[in-house]
């Protein structure tokens, strides 16, 4: 009797359009998991999602290293703490912006420059809002841009005030002390970068709120614009922070 062919595998029968066939099967060992799981065997994650055990070895190694999965001692699988960060991110860009984008908005309509939202993404940030000035000339960041962690008002910000105390350094402490910093050709020659930092009700660091404009229209007054914008959104979301 012939053999019955295998049925393909889950992520092939809906594979993304131009997309990487190993990253489709490697996504669908992480939608595997369903309410009520907390950890998988080799075969139940194999048998969901239609992969030779073998196939699904070398991609999980590979989920594990990334942090996406762990491995428990008894050899099963459990969502890994990157996917919890990844949440967090998730869940806190859904709580923020009903209050984060008025701020910004007000805070363009009364600089007519363009503000931002940064958040720390592991070695870099993460452009997570952002309201563009209504001037002709002005830099073209977008939500969504990941930019450097050292380089930027924004950057620097996050760092300052980042786990372990903050980054050590002139600069740095600078920042403590003034709750803001105004920077020029940091990121880009000709721009300037204004940044403060915004805290949340556990007064844990949420993000760097941003104001940007090129050198020729930076004004002594943007500074403390922004410590107060940042101050007040921070007050918005639950911390203990006086405001000017």
């Amino acid at each position: 009797m012939p053999r019955k062919a295998a049925q393909p595998a889950v992520a092939d029968e809906d594979a993304a359009p131009g997309g990487a066939a190993s990253v489709d099967r490697a996504l669908s060992l992480l939608t595997a998991f369903r309410a009520g799981d907390s950890a998988l065997s080799l075969a139940e994650l194999a048998q969901r999602t239609r992969l030779y055990k073998s196939t699904a070895l070398r991609l999980l190694a590979s989920l594990e290293h990334a942090r996406l999965l762990q491995r428990a001692p008894d050899g099963r699988y459990a969502l890994g703490t990157e996917v919890a960060r990844l949440q967090s991110i998730h869940a806190a860009s859904f709580s923020l912006e009903a209050q984060v984008l008025p701020a910004l908005q007000a805070l363009v309509e009364a600089t007519q420059e363009s503000a931002a939202f940064h958040v720390r993404q592991g070695e870099q940030r993460l452009c997570l809002y952002r309201v563009d000035s209504p001037q002709l000339l002005r830099d073209h960041i977008r939500a969504g841009d990941v930019l450097p962690l050292e380089r930027g008002a924004g950057g620097r910000v996050l760092l300052a005030f980042g786990p372990g105390g903050g980054a050590r350094g002139k600069v740095y402490e600078q920042i403590r002390r003034d709750g803001v910093f105004a920077t020029s050709g940091d990121r880009v020659p000709g721009l300037t970068g204004i940044s403060a930092p915004v805290w949340g009700a556990s007064g844990e660091l949420l993000g760097a709120l941003t104001l940007t404009l090129p050198d020729a229209r930076a004004k002594p007054g943007h500074s403390q614009a922004v410590r107060q914008a940042a101050r007040r959104l921070s007050q918005r979301l639950g911390a203990v922070t006086p405001v000017d």
